[in-house]
């Protein structure tokens, strides 16, 4: 067993547990989050394993440790029930018990691996955008819902054109109103514009294997891309059907004796992508999508009756999806809306 040093990251410092090679514990110790002091703190323990939390420092603070050549364990803070349900919990306490439950058994961290840094940056772009759209909603409902109130409905006003057809339809004694609104949205269109031209030249630029996502109906850049860096590396995973249950896309499951619920998924990973490939997947169940076996899959579901059949076989096509882009990306192999050959 090496030392192992289990540390809790915060947003001004970190508190270090140090256990050594033979189980005895150093006294704790802070250390500001900086990479000099980080740097200097780790300079000393050389080889040892380092036991982190995944948080909001948890990926640069890992890639510098691992470039100083420590071996860097990032748990899972959603299954480390140990650490964030106890009744003394402390900073020194939970470095204490990501180290001893590295030394007991790794497993029970549930490791996850952070992406590289580029990959990282590109998919900052990308969440960037979704909350210009995010804002360009709001700012689009805001304007709606004050013109109601004086009695004005728009019309043929979407976010994207609502600066254009919006003042024609506006008395101009409410205009002062809005106007300031109306022309931040005008901002914001040119904005996301531009980031629609910088994520499309960074597919065909730098992630060309996004070309074999996209032959899926729906799935556009943002998403194939999305889908790329969130993965980074296809052959992580042992199969196709693994990449379903990384993205929190199957269900979870409270089995015990003859009990076993149907409970609802378990939205692990990456929420952006997941709510991505739930939107696909209403894009091909919709009135727009060609025939396909992926839409023969949804339909059945859906047919099933109940009140949640709907909203079953949307999840349901987006785990499909998932497996499918998994695979179209392992394979680069051309995507056929019906593989088997189309029913008669």
């Amino acid at each position: 067993m090496n030392k192992v040093i289990g540390m809790d990251l915060g947003d001004k410092q970190n508190v270090i547990v140090v256990i050594e090679a033979d189980g005895n514990e150093c006294p704790p110790q802070r250390v500001a989050n900086t990479s000099k002091m980080i740097q200097r703190f780790f300079a000393k323990h050389s080889g040892a394993d380092v036991v982190i939390e995944a948080g909001t420092h948890s990926a640069w603070i890992s890639r510098l440790l691992e470039s100083m050549g420590h071996k860097v364990c990032v748990g899972n803070p959603r299954k480390l029930r140990a650490i964030w349900d106890a009744d003394d919990k402390s900073d020194e306490r939970d470095a204490r018990i990501l180290a001893l439950m590295y030394r007991m058994e790794p497993r029970l961290l549930h490791a996850i691996q952070h992406r590289g840094e580029d990959a990282q940056a590109t998919l900052a772009v990308i969440k960037g955008r979704d909350q210009l759209v995010g804002t360009r909603t709001k700012l689009s409902n805001h304007v709606r819902g004050t013109l109601k109130t004086l009695g004005i409905t728009l019309k043929g006003c979407s976010p994207l054109s609502m600066p254009d057809n919006a003042p024609d339809q506006i008395p101009t004694k409410f205009w002062s109103s809005v106007s300031t609104v109306l022309d931040t949205i005008r901002h914001l269109n040119e904005q996301i514009k531009e980031l629609d031209k910088s994520i499309e030249h960074i597919c065909k630029v730098d992630y060309p294997e996004t070309e074999h996502l996209r032959q899926v109906p729906g799935i556009g850049p943002i998403t194939a891309l999305t889908f790329v860096l969130t993965l980074e590396d296809p052959a992580r995973f042992k199969g196709s059907r693994s990449v379903g249950a990384f993205l929190g896309l199957t269900p979870k499951r409270d089995q015990s004796g003859d009990t076993d619920k149907q409970l609802h998924i378990t939205k692990a990973g990456n929420g952006l992508l997941r709510r991505l490939l739930v939107t696909a997947a209403q894009y091909i169940l919709g009135p727009f999508a060609q025939e396909s076996a992926l839409r023969d899959y949804g339909e059945r579901i859906s047919a099933r009756g109940g009140k949640r059949s709907k909203r079953c076989a949307v999840v349901a096509l987006a785990r499909k999806l998932a497996v499918l882009l998994h695979r179209l990306w392992m394979d680069k192999s051309v995507y056929q809306p019906y593989p088997n050959g189309a029913p008669a």
